[in-house]
């Protein structure tokens, strides 16, 4: 096995435990309850959990998918956020070796799949997460440099390299959300209730904070269009009032957000945006 290798699967084995804090959060966030106390508990019967049925994954396929004290099933959730995270995390350590990047990358991979579920089981999409990403994404910007793309086209090129990667990183989080906000404004205008969830908004000027501007952008069209293709399609094979119906926004550029940093060409090409 080489170094790397190794390395990506020591990360991955701490994004299985890293998934099972985010599991927490994505049930306690929503409804503002503490995710430090109390301890891990069933929902259905509120008995903590013990140690040894709190393992990542594992412990899902032991008990066979139920709590040990009640036998209420556990959420199919609670292995996939723990597994995606795992993967994530070792994608990001063999994307960019064991770096600042990568580490740069794990943190945002595992806000983003907070973000995804949380948004797609409550509609809900917690400030600890947006803002206190967004916060976040703005002091790594300055600490772990991004390329300067559109950024480096507006801001003088006279500037140290870390304050045009913040600069990069300010105008990725702030124009796109003030667009999102804008298309939402003039939808409730037009429409006269709400289309689009602040919520939302807050989560790109996080996504931006990480990516920079073009890559919020593209985040912002490839989540718009799945959302329009995948979530039209989806209320039209479940029969749902496509008036009323909440389609889960934040969800679709969850799952678009972590699209550039895996797949992308390199800057020179002038094809797509990297990490």
């Amino acid at each position: 096995m080489s170094d790397i290798v190794l390395v990506a699967s020591i990360a991955a084995l701490f994004g299985l435990l890293i998934g099972s804090f985010l599991n927490v959060c994505i049930f306690r966030l929503p409804r503002d309850l503490s995710v430090v106390h109390p301890r891990s508990f069933c929902i259905a019967c509120e008995k903590q959990i013990a140690w040894y049925d709190n393992m990542p994954v594992l412990s899902y396929l032991i008990l066979g998918a139920k709590c040990r004290n009640c036998a209420a099933p556990v959420s199919w959730r609670y292995p996939a956020v723990e597994l995606i995270t795992g993967l994530l995390f070792f994608a990001s350590v063999m994307r960019f070796g064991a770096t600042p990047d990568a580490i740069k990358l794990c943190i945002f991979c595992a806000l983003i799949v907070g973000l995804t579920f949380m948004d797609f089981e409550e509609r809900i999409l917690a400030d600890e997460f947006t803002v206190g990403g967004m916060i976040f994404g703005f002091l790594l910007s300055f600490f772990v440099p991004m390329p300067t793309f559109i950024g480096h086209f507006i801001l003088p090129s006279s500037w140290r390299e870390s304050f045009l990667s913040l600069g990069e990183a300010l105008l990725g989080g702030l124009l796109p959300a003030f667009v999102l906000w804008g298309i939402g404004e003039l939808y409730y205008r037009l429409r006269g209730r709400e289309g689009l969830g602040f919520g939302d908004v807050k989560m790109i000027a996080m996504i931006g904070a990480f990516y920079g501007l073009q890559g919020s952008l593209l985040t912002l069209i490839l989540g718009s269009l799945a959302g329009s293709v995948l979530g039209l399609l989806f209320i039209a094979l479940s029969k749902k009032d496509a008036t009323t119906y909440e389609l889960p926004f934040g969800s679709f550029l969850g799952v678009a957000a972590l699209i550039p940093p895996f797949f992308y060409v390199e800057a020179s090409s002038g094809i797509v945006v990297p990490w």
